[in-house]
């Protein structure tokens, strides 16, 4: 079955930087464009960060995150990245990576304020 696992968070001084990773598995991760979203604390939605294709040409950006952040994949691995600078409070959350409609269990990302 579809699985995804991610991992790499953690807690952060603001302006730190953090790489999350995402393990693919149950499907061909090749034939998939893979999304970054976000859960803040005491939010009802998730938030879209980014978006990378099947082939990893081109990619898109949430206004709040563009600059900052940098979604990547490695198909021969079958992990997608984000790789996040210059990080901020407002960026405290947990973040999952997600094909279609599945995610992961997410990652709690926490930037001290």
């Amino acid at each position: 079955q579809v699985q995804l696992v991610e991992s790499g968070g953690g807690l952060v001084q603001p302006g730190g930087s953090l790489r999350l990773s995402c393990a693919a598995s149950g499907f061909v991760f090749s034939n998939f464009a893979m999304k970054w979203y976000r859960q803040g604390p005491d939010k009802e939605r998730r938030e879209w960060l980014a978006t990378i294709t099947k082939a990893g040409d081109q990619t898109t950006y949430a206004d709040s995150v563009k600059g900052r952040f940098t979604i990547s994949r490695d198909n021969a691995k079958d992990t997608v990245y984000l790789q996040m600078n210059s990080l901020k409070p407002e960026d405290t959350a947990v973040y999952y990576c997600q094909r279609l409609g599945t995610s992961g269990q997410g990652t709690q990302v926490t930037v001290l304020s």
